[in-house]
């Protein structure tokens, strides 16, 4: 399992190789599956900005399309002064593959941290009820 330390290292490493020359502003996660497995993921940018994806999806996509499902925790990293929030897609489909009660630690450049839960971010979260 990762520390916080390696969990805050993973992340910003995954930040070192985003796409992002529109933005300038690359961001990285660290998804930590409950096999002990880490996953990264970092943002992707494209001319068309609706194409763009997020870290937090991304590295939750490379671990459902390897067939893990359960995670443990997540680390997102940002170029910022303060702690980093994923956004609301992010925040959806976080809540579609991990538990509300799943630690999600926002890591700033300098290491602050601000950890909550999947729960926290995203309240009263849409699930399909069929």
């Amino acid at each position: 399992m990762a520390t916080d330390t390696e969990l805050f290292k993973q992340a910003r490493d995954a930040a070192s190789v985003a796409y992002v020359p529109y933005s300038h502003f690359p961001v990285g996660a660290a998804l930590v599956a409950k096999n002990g497995l880490v996953f990264q993921g970092c943002n992707i940018e494209n001319a068309s900005f609706g194409l763009t994806n997020c870290a937090e999806r991304t590295a939750i996509f490379k671990a459902v399309s390897s067939g893990v499902r359960d995670f443990e925790r997540i680390g997102i990293y940002g170029e910022t002064d303060t702690p980093i929030s994923p956004c609301g897609a992010c925040r959806q489909v976080l809540s579609e593959f991990c538990s509300a009660e799943m630690p999600v630690y926002l890591f700033s450049k300098s290491g602050d941290v601000k950890v909550t839960t999947v729960g926290e971010l995203l309240p009263y979260q849409f699930k399909d009820l069929s």
